[in-house]
């Protein structure tokens, strides 16, 4: 793929062969092995393409499903193996102040799983013992090592510094190293992996929020609807924005403001029991289908996400396939590479009591015909990020591993 080429991902690395409008290539003659948590069906297409453009992909999961995912276990057309896995869940507390918690796994028979698979390329994702496990057996082996750091600097302060020793390792043994967008890619620099060796694959939506586009709310409805969608935690900062959304609501009385929330999560009580004291009505769905998620889209005029700290925030490509412009967080990736003042969202520091009044203020302001022309912009913005153009970028990925792996 050439390395890191700027920090949009519309123009990291080569064109695929989707973007110049050819078919799919004929399949690459390379074994590979990719490791992962488990298999969302956010992922499921792009593994899918993936497996169409090599000789052999083989998907081994640490576990079926994470607990606490509504998601049922979908492996599709992948050949998935689970692996025998040591999960602990544990909880952290980021430098901004809020906890977090997340399992780590220890698949303990990566080695065996690898010796009896013998890929050319193992993409082994995340920075912890699977990755180290792939590392050993790339040294016994000759394999080739792609390392898929889902990751920002944002998302990865105040880390153990075990864990950064560990990945200061890793990342200076992999044969390239794959990230979300540009703050992931400068974490990596960080650690002295050149621009050569970075390839940039952001998070692609599914094609039915595209679809959604097509189902645009009234042009006179007088209510503004927001939406809200994924985990109620406290490092998705809901709560402090509900707050700021309502002082906006009182300031303006004669404004309807209508919010739904989809999702659930330990902030779900203090989320219910917040009651407005201004113009705004809440609505707190809970867990959906991934179905029917895209007809929250087709109802809203903008998508809501406070964030913490996300090194992604696969959310934002999704609102703005729909056509939804996304009032969103400095401290997501995904904001910060596809989301332009103005154009495709309006974007606050959290953290920023001002900030965050101000953009509420700017994205309720908006009037229909400039709302029109970002919705339009929106969907122009993530037209081509595509599970298929993805999976050209993961076969770039391999090529370069197997040509160049110093």
């Amino acid at each position: 793929m050439g390395g890191v080429s700027g920090s949009n991902p519309e123009t990291a690395g080569s064109m695929s062969a989707v973007e110049k409008g050819e078919k799919s290539p004929v399949p690459l003659a390379a074994q590979v092995v990719l490791l992962t948590n488990f298999v969302p069906p956010y992922r499921l297409p792009l593994y899918e393409a993936l497996a169409d453009r090599v000789a052999r992909l083989t998907v081994l999961v640490s576990t079926p499903v994470e607990e606490g995912r509504s998601w049922r276990p979908d492996s599709g057309r992948l050949e998935l193996r689970v692996q025998r896995t040591l999960s602990l869940r544990r909880s952290w507390r980021h430098p901004a102040g809020f906890s977090d918690a997340a399992f780590l796994h220890v698949p303990w028979d990566t080695l065996p799983q690898l010796r009896s698979l013998r890929p050319d390329v193992v993409i082994s994702g995340e920075l912890g013992f699977r990755s180290l496990f792939s590392a050993v057996y790339r040294v016994l082996s000759g394999a080739r090592l792609v390392l898929w750091a889902t990751l920002s600097e944002r998302s990865e302060q105040g880390r153990h510094p075990l864990r950064l020793l560990l990945r200061r390792f890793l990342l200076r043994h992999a044969d390239r190293v794959i990230v979300n967008g540009a703050s992931g890619a400068r974490y990596v620099r960080s650690y002295g992996v050149p621009d050569h060796r970075i390839d940039v694959v952001p998070y692609v939506a599914l094609p039915g929020f595209s679809e959604a586009a097509r189902h645009s709310p009234a042009a006179n409805d007088p209510v503004r609807h927001l939406l809200f969608v994924g985990q109620l935690t406290e490092r998705k900062g809901l709560v402090p924005f509900l707050r700021a959304l309502d002082a906006w609501a009182r300031s303006h009385p004669s404004e309807e403001i209508a919010l739904t929330i989809v999702g659930s999560g330990e902030s779900q009580p203090l989320i219910e029991g917040f009651r407005p004291t201004g113009s705004l009505a809440i609505r707190l769905l809970g867990e959906q289908d991934p179905a029917a998620l895209p007809a929250f889209f087709a109802q809203a005029d903008a998508l809501v996400f406070p964030t913490l700290a996300d090194e992604w925030g696969l959310v934002v490509n999704e609102a703005l396939a729909a056509g939804v412009p996304v009032l969103g967080s400095i401290h997501s990736q995904a904001v910060e590479e596809l989301c332009h003042e103005g154009r495709t969202g309006w974007v606050f520091d959290p953290e920023d009591e001002a900030s965050t009044r101000s953009a509420i203020d700017r994205a309720l302001s908006t009037g229909a015909d400039d709302l029109a022309r970002m919705r339009e912009l929106a969907r122009e913005r993530v037209r081509h990020l595509t599970p298929q153009w993805a999976a050209d970028r993961l076969v770039e990925t391999v090529l370069a591993a197997l040509r160049d792996p110093s």
